[in-house]
């Protein structure tokens, strides 16, 4: 099963997610095979995160939540909230896997947040016809979020590498979920690869 857990970092507690870098790293070197996307989200100058992205796959919900809250970052505090869904891996890759890099373009996790009371599975198919349209050589990953249970549709999380932030809110606002009204907020954040360095 597929889990996209998004947790977003605690005010004032920069310093201390640098100090636990590498316990951080340790410990996600444990889901290296099941990792499908990871990367902190960051400041708009991408000078500081704002949080942690991970995509991986995972037994059950209960060793999701012990992927999540087990974490060294969250143990010690430097999370404020924690965000775990199911998710289906459209694109059926990993971010490792992305092979449109370009110079100078910014990479981005928008995070749409579904109205369940609006949501309309015959939307599906527009949706994901628009980014595999329009987009396909931009995306990194995307798929629904999903419900503990897997049955009922929550949103969407999307990784994409894009010119710039307009671009990211230009595709959203195109998109057949937000046309028709099914999303109640979307968020674009900047977003980079995450894990060790390669050197």
């Amino acid at each position: 099963m597929e889990y996209f857990v998004y947790c977003r970092d605690r005010s004032g507690t920069w310093e201390l997610r640098l100090e636990l870098t590498e316990d951080h790293w340790s410990f996600m070197d444990r889901y290296a095979e099941e990792m499908i996307a990871r990367g902190p989200t960051l400041t708009p100058d991408g000078e500081r995160t704002t949080g942690s992205m991970h995509i991986v796959d995972l037994p059950d919900s209960a060793a999701a939540r012990e992927f999540a809250f087990e974490e060294p970052n969250y143990k010690a505090g430097v999370y404020g909230e924690v965000l775990i869904h199911r998710w289906r891996n459209v694109l059926g890759r990993t971010m490792w896997e992305f092979e449109g890099e370009r110079a100078g373009y910014q990479r981005f996790l928008i995070l749409a947040h579904g109205e369940p009371s609006k949501a309309d599975d015959s939307l599906d198919g527009a949706h994901r016809e628009y980014l595999d349209g329009d987009y396909a050589d931009r995306l990194i990953a995307y798929g629904p979020l999903l419900s503990e249970d897997g049955h009922e549709w929550t949103g969407t999380a999307i990784l994409v590498e894009l010119p710039d932030r307009s671009t990211a809110e230009a595709m959203m606002a195109n998109d057949p979920h937000t046309k028709n009204g099914s999303y109640k907020d979307i968020e674009i954040h900047p977003w980079q690869f995450g894990g060790r360095s390669s050197s």
